[in-house]
C-alpha cells in the first residue's frame, strides 16, 4: 500500500489476500479502516475505496467482504482511496488538515483533467494557490524565472485558448503567487477549495440517462440534490431536485424513479445503461442525503471533539508559526547585523591601512617639509625687503601722481577755456559769414539797380537832349537849375547815384524830365 503523494488517490494493492492475518475474511470496512488509520484520517464519511469493473466505476461496500465484490480474482486489484462525497462548505466541514489536503489533491486533479470546468481567470488564481501550498512564500532570489516550467498547473483547454508562451503564463501565475505571502500550506489549500467549490461542476457525479421519450440526458448527483442536464451542457441544470424536496428514490432493473415530496409534482423516471449504474446512483443518493441531513443537525460528540482538537491544533500551529516567524525575523536581523558589522570591520581595516600608509608618507615627507619651511622663511625675508622697497616706490609714485593730478586739472581747465574760445570764434565767424553774405546780396542788388538805371538812361539819351532840372528844397519852396546834357555827365562820372542818404539831407534831388 503506497503512501499519499501528489496524486489524488491512494492505490491499495492487494498482493496476496489469503496470506496471513486472515485477510481472506476482511470486509470492505476492514480495508478502509486500515487505510484511514495509516493516514491518521478521522473524517472517514467523505471517502471510499474505488475500483473499476469493465470500464464502470464502483465503490467498495463497507459491509461486504472484499472477495465478494465483482473484482478480478486471479490478479492483484488496485483500489483508489478517493473522496466519495463532497462538503457543501469546505471551510466549515473539513476539520482535519489531512482531510483538507486529500480534497485539495483530488479537486486539483479533476480541474487539470477538465472533469471540473474552470474559467481561465479562476484557473490562474487556483494555480497561484497551488504554488503557494507547494513552495511557500515567494522569494525572487530563490524562485527565479522558469521555476514552474515542469509544473502542471493549468488545464490544457485554458492553455490552448490563448496564444501565450509558458513564460507568459508563469509570469501571470507568479504575479498572483507573490500576493499570498504569509499563508501556510493548509491555508493556501483551503483558499483553493473555497474558490473551487463555487464552480458549477464541483462535486457532481454525472451519469448518462434517457427519459421516457428516449432523449439522452445527464443525471448529476451532488451534496445538494439531483440535477437533470442537457447532454451538451454540464454547467446549468434543466431541473433540480434538492434533497429536502425528495421523498424517495428507487430503481427497478434499469429504470430509476425520483418521487418529489410535493405530490403535485410529477414523478420523474429515467433509464440508465446498466443495472450496475443504477446501484451506484442509489448508493451516492443515500450517502449524499445522509450527509445533507447530518449537516442540518447538531454536531455529534465525535465531531465536536474533532473540531475542538482541530481548533487547539490550529491555535498551536498558529503560535508555532508566529514563534518561527519571530525567530526567522530575529535571525534575519542578526544576520543583517552580522553583515553590517563585517562590512564595518572591513571598512575600519581599510581605513586603518590607509591611515598607516598616510603616516608613512608623512614621515617620509617630514624632512622635505622642514627644508621647504627654511626656504620659505628665507623667501619670506626677501619678500619683506622687496615689500619695503615697493612701499617706498609707491610713496614716490603717489607724490608724482599728486603733481600729475594738479597739472591735469590745469590742462583740463585750459582745454575747457580753449574750447569755449573756439566756440565763440566759431559763432563770430558764422555771424561774420552771414554779414558778408548779406553784403554780397546788397551789393548784387545795387549792381542790378545800377545796370537797370544805365539801361534806362541809354534809352532816354537816344531820343533827344534832356534838360536836367534841379530842385533844391528850402523852407519856402524850390528853384530849377539847368544842367548840361545828362548823358555826357554820366559818361564822365562813370556811375550814377540815386537817392541821397540820410546823412546828406541838403544834397539836391535830381529829377530827369523828358522834353
Amino acid at each position: 500500500m503506497n503512501g499519499v503523494g501528489e496524486e489524488q488517490s491512494l492505490p491499495c494493492v492487494i498482493v496476496n489476500i489469503d496470506a496471513d492475518v486472515g485477510q481472506v475474511k476482511w470486509k470492505g470496512k476492514d480495508l478502509f479502516d486500515l487505510v484511514c488509520r495509516t493516514l491518521g484520517l478521522r473524517e472517514t464519511w467523505f471517502f471510499g475505496l474505488q475500483y473499476m469493473i469493465k470500464d464502470t466505476m464502483a465503490w467498495l461496500k463497507m459491509d461486504k467482504k472484499v472477495l465478494d465484490h465483482d473484482v478480478p480474482k486471479e490478479e492483484p486489484v488496485t483500489f483508489h482511496f478517493l473522496a466519495k462525497f463532497y462538503p457543501e462548505n469546505a471551510e466549515e466541514e473539513l476539520v482535519q488538515e489531512i482531510t483538507q489536503h486529500l480534497f485539495f489533491l483530488q479537486v486539483k486533479k479533476q480541474i487539470l483533467d477538465e472533469k471540473i470546468f474552470c474559467p481561465p481567470e479562476a484557473s490562474v488564481l487556483l494555480a497561484s494557490y497551488a504554488v503557494q501550498a507547494k513552495y511557500g512564500d515567494y522569494d525572487p532570489s530563490v524562485h527565479k524565472r522558469g521555476f514552474l516550467a515542469q509544473e502542471e498547473l493549468l488545464p490544457k483547454r485554458v492553455i490552448n485558448l490563448y496564444q501565450m508562451t509558458p513564460e507568459m503564463w508563469e509570469e501571470r501565475i507568479t504575479a498572483w503567487y507573490g500576493q499570498h505571502r504569509g499563508r501556510a500550506r493548509d491555508e493556501a489549500e483551503m483558499e483553493y477549495l473555497k474558490i473551487a467549490q463555487d464552480l458549477e461542476m464541483y462535486g457532481v457525479n454525472y451519469f448518462a440517462i434517457r427519459n421516457k421519450k428516449g432523449t439522452e440526458l445527464l443525471l448529476g448527483v451532488d451534496a445538494l440534490g439531483l440535477h437533470i442536464y442537457d447532454l451538451e451542457n454540464k454547467l446549468t441544470p434543466k431541473i433540480s431536485f434538492p434533497w429536502n424536496e425528495i421523498r424517495n428514490v428507487s430503481y427497478s432493473d434499469k429504470e430509476f424513479t425520483i418521487k418529489p415530496l410535493d405530490k403535485k409534482i410529477d414523478v420523474f423516471k429515467f433509464n440508465s445503461s446498466k443495472l450496475r449504474v443504477n446501484k451506484l446512483i442509489l448508493q451516492l443518493c443515500i450517502g449524499n442525503h445522509d450527509l445533507f441531513m447530518r449537516r442540518r443537525k447538531a454536531d455529534s460528540l465525535e465531531v465536536q471533539q474533532m473540531k475542538a482538537q482541530a481548533r487547539e491544533e490550529k491555535a498551536r500551529k498558529q503560535m508555532e508559526r508566529q514563534r518561527l516567524a519571530r525567530e526567522k525575523q530575529m535571525r534575519e536581523e542578526a544576520e543583517r547585523t552580522r553583515d553590517e558589522l563585517e562590512r564595518r570591520l572591513l571598512q575600519l581595516k581599510d581605513e586603518a591601512t590607509m591611515a598607516n600608509e598616510a603616516l608613512m608618507r608623512s614621515e617620509e615627507t617630514a624632512d622635505l617639509l622642514a627644508e621647504k619651511a627654511q626656504i620659505t622663511e628665507e623667501e619670506a625675508k626677501l619678500l619683506a625687503q622687496k615689500a619695503a622697497e615697493a612701499e617706498q616706490e609707491m610713496q614716490r609714485i603717489k607724490a608724482t601722481a599728486i603733481r600729475t593730478e594738479e597739472e591735469k586739472r590745469l590742462m583740463e581747465q585750459k582745454v575747457l577755456e580753449a574750447e569755449m574760445l573756439a566756440l565763440k570764434m566759431a559763432e563770430e565767424s558764422e555771424r561774420r559769414a552771414k554779414e558778408a553774405d548779406q553784403l554780397k546780396q546788397d551789393l548784387q542788388e545795387a549792381r542790378d539797380s545800377e545796370r537797370r538805371a544805365k539801361q534806362k538812361l541809354l534809352e532816354i539819351t537816344s531820343k533827344s537832349s534832356y534838360t536836367v532840372c534841379t530842385r533844391q528844397r528850402d523852407g519856402s519852396g524850390s528853384k530849377i537849375i539847368s544842367v548840361l546834357k545828362a548823358q555826357k555827365k554820366l559818361d564822365n562820372q562813370g556811375e550814377y547815384k540815386g537817392k541821397g542818404t540820410a546823412k546828406d539831407q541838403n544834397t539836391p534831388q535830381v529829377t530827369l524830365v523828358g522834353f
